[in-house]
């Protein structure tokens, strides 16, 4: 089951939209949380590397909705 998940999280198509929602919804979450640090100049090595896990966030979410939506399609 573990394997199945995986090969569908590596199809092209759905990588692409991950993609895309990650670097359109990645950076607004980073504004979101880190907006003034960024305008201040006071971001510092641990804020950025939480700014690089807030972008990965929305990949991650639409890689699972994808892999679920998939398996639901093909159960019917």
């Amino acid at each position: 089951m573990m394997k199945q998940r995986f090969n569908i999280a590596c199809q092209p198509k759905v990588i692409r939209t991950a993609a895309r929602f990650a670097l359109i919804v990645g950076p607004i979450l980073v504004l979101i949380n880190h907006g003034d640090a960024i305008i201040d100049g006071s971001m510092h090595a641990e804020t950025w590397l939480k700014s690089g896990l807030t972008m990965i966030v929305p990949y991650i979410v639409s890689t699972l909705s994808s892999i679920s939506a998939y398996k639901n399609c093909n159960k019917v």
